[in-house]
């Protein structure tokens, strides 16, 4: 089959390249149609990377814009319907700009970015410096922006100043394509200027959207749809498809039938059932879809060697800087979750699609919205067990929503990614809560969090008292402090020893195993006499160090601290 000799579009996310290369290309050129009959003045549709929102736009591009190659959907869908191309097709200026480069470590870095974006833009279209029908003081701003010679009022314009022209020239409104729109917001907020880069893209977007007589429609595509209030204050004709809509939910990603015709055509179909355990899962609105980056990339390596194993193509595609954040707010109880959606199971939790970058940092409830709105979850669309009776469309009531893991791939990304930046935050801030508790002789909170720790790690087989000490000496281990174990100390060896050298402090620690409940207090009692008889203390006290003796006994899951300040 002619079909299977065309080259797999890895990393090509050109529709126009696509096509003049002769590559593969599963036909999603209804989208047009789609977008003809029900598009508003300013459309915005949201979904995770990877997901063909770039390949989708440069379509659009190539198909309205003014002296397009009409040939390049010779034989696809949208081409069977002729009166839509007799008014749609190469009739309308356009304007495209990918803001997914536009960032830096500053606000001025960042504005570099976008100013050389439009310069390439306005070298795109400097024919428009020729043109009798736009106005001369147009043109010299077109010039300054072309040179990068503007200020930010007039790159904050430039948008509209570059549709004025085209609608003069042309006679036409203009069809404005923005990719990635929501990129600067995210790395404006990593790096400290977020206030800066929401003042500058309200008006960036703003004098091109709101009331411009210029603009034919426009189509932003990103990964989270940021709150209107934002960057789109004042705009009221602004439509939203998100992950969750129905009307568009085929055309972001490959359906099972997709990946069944791509697998036939290159003669891969024994892969399919691995395919589909790896990459499947994604509810969008009504369609269950693959993520396409994957499907082309594993199907390439099988045409290299057909007994490749699958793998994580798609997490190592872009930052995952926002996730990482938001693990810092998590808690316990999230990593139990956590553990509950990676063992398959599900977790019920109120999504909220409309954020500032702001907002979704001050509640750590928020990275359920962000797990799902970026493809780290999906809905879980499947009834219930044991007969009951819930909404296919994964909504449980009052707004929440039934989420689990989509795939193979992401559960392996949670697994050893997402558990590790978990496991890292949380035993590093317990940690640092647990020191806080240890040098303030705070004994009832210490063992408290000494208490937590045992109910989660220890088993039957553990109660011992070697396994009490080596579980607490490792817990304490920490780069700021010498923790020593078994170290000879006075008259004898103390269990565990904590030194502060910068802060001339220490820690005592003798631990007991008790044979009941009822022996703690008494066994505490008696590891504290044990470290002053035995002055295990006294190597401090010499050297003027404040020192903290502990006595701590255990019994099963349970424990009791007992304190006590030393002197000479």
């Amino acid at each position: 089959m002619a079909e299977q000799r065309k080259r797999l579009p890895v990393g090509i996310d050109s529709f126009e390249t696509l096509i003049h290369q002769g590559c593969y290309y599963l036909d999603k050129t209804d989208f047009v149609r789609q977008l003809v009959d029900w598009h508003g003045a300013v459309n915005l549709f949201t979904r995770p990377r990877r997901f063909g929102k770039t390949l989708i736009m440069t379509m659009l591009k190539a198909f309205f814009e003014i002296g397009t190659d009409t040939s390049l959907f010779d034989g696809l869908a949208v081409s069977q319907d002729k009166i839509l191309c007799e008014s749609w097709q190469g009739k309308y200026p356009v304007i495209f700009l990918s803001l997914k480069n536009v960032e830096g470590i500053t606000f001025e870095n960042a504005l570099g970015m976008l100013s050389m974006l439009i310069s390439n833009e306005c070298r795109r279209l400097s024919y428009l410096l020729k043109s009798d029908l736009a106005e001369q003081s147009d043109k010299d701003i077109m010039r300054k922006l072309l040179d990068r010679r503007e200020d930010e009022v007039e790159l904050k314009s430039s948008l509209s100043t570059l549709m004025r022209m085209l609608h003069a020239h042309y006679g036409k409104q203009v069809i404005l394509l923005i990719d990635e729109y929501d990129v600067p917001l995210d790395k404006a907020n990593t790096n400290g200027y977020y206030g800066q880069m929401i003042d500058f893209l309200r008006g960036f977007f703003g004098t091109a959207f709101k009331t411009n007589p210029d603009l034919c429609f426009a189509v932003l595509t990103g990964c989270l749809r940021i709150s209107k209030e934002s960057i789109f204050t004042g705009l009221n004709n602004l439509k939203a498809d998100t992950i969750s809509d129905e009307r568009y939910d085929e055309y972001f990603g490959f359906t099972d039938k997709d990946v069944q015709k791509i697998l036939t055509d290159y003669g891969l179909f024994d892969a399919y059932e691995s395919m589909r355990e790896w990459y499947d899962g994604y509810c969008f609105g009504n369609a269950d879809v693959y993520c396409p980056w994957d499907v082309i990339c594993h199907c390439d390596r099988l045409l290299e060697n057909p007994n490749k194993a699958p793998q994580a193509y798609w997490d190592n595609t872009s930052s995952n800087e926002l996730v990482k954040r938001f693990i810092e707010l998590a808690d316990m109880m999230t990593r139990r979750e956590l553990e509950e959606l990676i063992a398959g199971g599900c977790v019920e939790k109120k999504i909220i699609e409309n954020l500032t970058y702001e907002e979704l940092e001050e509640d750590k409830d928020h990275l359920w919205s962000v797990l799902y709105l970026t493809g780290y979850l999906t809905v879980d669309k499947n009834p219930a067990k044991n007969g009951e009776n819930k909404d296919r469309s994964g909504d449980t009531g009052n707004g929440m929503r039934r989420l689990r893991i989509p795939n193979r791939e992401v559960r392996e990304i949670f697994i050893g990614k997402i558990q590790k930046w978990f496991d890292d935050e949380v035993k590093g801030r317990a940690q640092t809560e647990l020191y806080e508790d240890l040098w303030n002789c705070r004994e009832q909170s210490l063992g408290q969090r000494i208490r937590d720790i045992l109910y989660d790690t220890i088993s039957y087989y553990d109660y011992h008292e070697n396994y009490y000490h080596a579980l607490l000496a490792g817990i304490l281990l920490n780069g700021a402090y010498h923790v020593k174990s078994n170290c000879e100390m006075g008259l004898g060896r103390s269990d565990i020893a904590v030194e502060d050298d910068r802060r001339r402090r220490a820690v005592i620690m003798e631990t007991k195993r008790s044979g009941d409940y009822d022996d703690l207090e008494k066994d505490c009692e008696a590891a504290l006499k044990q470290i002053e008889e035995k002055r295990y203390g006294w190597p401090y006290l010499k050297k003027k160090y404040q020192v903290i003796a502990y006595g701590i006994s255990f019994a099963e899951k349970e424990c009791r601290v007992r304190g006590k300040k030393l002197a000479l």
